[in-house]
């Protein structure tokens, strides 16, 4: 099956948070990649996923972050496919800091974004682009 979606977030302990798009996308028969990779604290890394992401298949990524969430905005600096910003629901702000920071964004480098935590409508909104 080929996977049309990336999936990235900046730490494994945010899978947990992500497993909701999971199940969308397997119920859709839509095939995805699940990565764990920080624009912190694995820049470089993070910078090469987002620049290869096209050559290798994705139509869409879908950057989950908490608290400065820097990665979707990161990804979305270094690719032209679509981004779906994912704010998580961490901190003591609950997401509302990963909120701003993902809807914020300078012009030139748009990211769509979900409700802070909606996994779901993550993966929705990448099964509509992907139908596009």
């Amino acid at each position: 099956m080929a996977k049309d979606i990336l999936i990235i977030a900046g730490s494994d302990s945010d899978r947990e948070r992500v497993e909701p798009a999971f199940k969308v996308l397997d119920d859709a028969g839509v095939g995805y990649d699940f990565v764990v990779s920080s624009a912190h604290r694995n820049p470089e890394q993070t910078a090469q996923i987002a620049k290869d992401a096209k050559q290798s298949g994705y139509k869409v990524i879908i950057a989950a972050a908490g608290l400065a969430a820097a990665l979707p905005g990161a990804v979305a600096a270094l690719t032209d496919l679509p981004v779906i910003g994912l704010p998580l629901d961490v901190g003591p702000l609950r997401g509302v800091d990963a909120l701003y920071a993902i809807t914020q964004l300078p012009p030139g480098c748009p990211v769509a974004t979900v409700g802070i935590g909606n996994a779901k409508n993550a993966a929705l909104l990448a099964l509509r682009i992907l139908r596009t």
